[in-house]
């Protein structure tokens, strides 16, 4: 029977950052993964270049019942800790809006640089491998797969949640919570496109493609970048943004001229050439199908001499105050990140250790903290994932 301090269920980004930590430390590391390659989600991610951190890293872009469980991990292991390690590989990056961090190179640089560095520290990686069983031992855990039967002190869930099942995404790391009598928050899909219900969507089937910037709300909390319409609904960052926020049910309220007084454009539009027609003035301020889909929703008047001000209020509350109630959304099939988790009342934030369990710790994805579209998400799983390689 072979054995080791700490066996790492999930070769992503959490899961070799821990593995390399707790390899630094003279612990004998083995990693399972049931894909092919490790890190296939760092693969994929920001279009191949891998948005691997945000230069504003704080607990305010972060959504969890317990918004104070990141404050520990985010200030021990911060974003310029992973950016010195990207420089001591000299992999070359650049910041996009927002503070985003990207490689100028392929996401595949960086998880060269993990293997590497598990490499380093002789961290094993069994790859195409599934786990069948864990059960407690006095010693520690047994885990057992493939026929092959582990003996570990600690074991380590870095399994994600349940976004692009297509990647070979599950619910695993729930189950095992769930075994060991851990809570979990109710998980649904995060950063994700949202859907509207046939008649709209048959109104606006015109618009797919058209993007602009445009300010999203859903109750207190509002998100300004881009907005994609598409043939399902709506998406773009501000959307991907506002939908962890957004429930069924809720409304969101949308700003497609955040930063326009569009009754004030009007009627400047209206005393210089009341002979033009709404579409062409709106086309001014916004992208023409979409400007076209407006005008035609109101077919009384021709031209901007014809319309009071209080049309013109109205085509107001049309651009910048569009209020809609989306059918759902896109589902975990395109979801970026999966909310909800591992309830954190049950694990220690300095460590990631289950309060009940000695020796079973929960990082990543698999936790219920979910950051904001930007590289957050990937800055909690390095933060999370260093904190118990310090440990364990």
């Amino acid at each position: 029977m072979n054995s080791f301090d700490v066996v790492i269920i999930g070769a992503g980004a959490a899961g070799m950052m821990c593995a390399i930590e707790a390899g630094k430390r003279g612990r004998s590391v083995l990693v399972i993964d049931h894909a092919k390659r490790a890190g296939e989600k760092i693969r994929i991610s920001g279009g191949g270049r891998c948005n691997f951190t945000n230069l504003h890293t704080s607990p305010k872009n972060f959504i969890s019942q317990n918004p104070h469980f990141c404050k520990s991990a985010l200030s021990r292991y911060t974003q310029n800790h992973f950016i010195a390690m990207m420089d001591r590989h000299a992999i070359a990056y650049h910041e996009k809006t927002l503070g985003q961090l990207f490689c100028d190179g392929s996401a595949q640089q960086i998880i060269d640089m993990l293997l590497d560095e598990i490499k380093r520290f002789s961290v094993q990686l069994a790859l195409s491998t599934s786990v069948d069983v864990i059960e407690k031992t006095d010693a520690g855990f047994l885990v057992k797969f493939d026929d092959v039967q582990i003996n570990c002190r600690s074991v380590v869930v870095a399994t994600g949640g349940k976004s692009i099942p297509k990647m070979g995404a599950t619910g695993f790391g729930y189950d095992v919570a769930r075994q060991f009598g851990l809570r979990l928050v109710e998980t649904r899909p995060g950063l994700v496109p949202l859907t509207f219900e046939p008649h709209l969507l048959e109104r606006l089937k015109p618009l797919a493609g058209v993007a602009l910037d445009a300010k999203i709300s859903c109750g207190k909390v509002s998100f300004e970048e881009a907005m994609l319409f598409t043939h399902r609904g709506i998406s773009g960052p501000s959307v991907l943004q506002i939908s962890s926020y957004w429930r069924e049910g809720d409304e969101i309220a949308i700003s497609m001229l955040p930063h326009v007084d569009v009754l004030d454009a009007l009627k400047q539009q209206r005393a210089q050439n009341g002979r033009q027609e709404l579409q062409t003035a709106l086309a001014q301020h916004l992208p023409r199908k979409l400007a076209q889909t407006i005008a035609e929703a109101q077919v009384k008047f021709a031209k901007l001499a014809d319309m009071p001000d209080k049309e013109f209020r109205r085509i107001e509350a049309a651009i910048n105050d569009w209020r809609i109630k989306p059918a759902g959304s896109e589902g975990y099939r395109t979801a970026e990140v999966t909310l909800g988790g591992v309830d954190t009342r049950d694990l220690d934030s300095k460590t990631m250790e289950s309060k009940t369990v000695n020796g079973l710790y929960f990082i990543g994805e698999v936790v219920d903290v979910t950051g904001w579209l930007g590289g957050y998400n990937f800055q909690w799983a390095w933060s999370s994932g260093w904190c118990a390689g310090q440990v364990v």
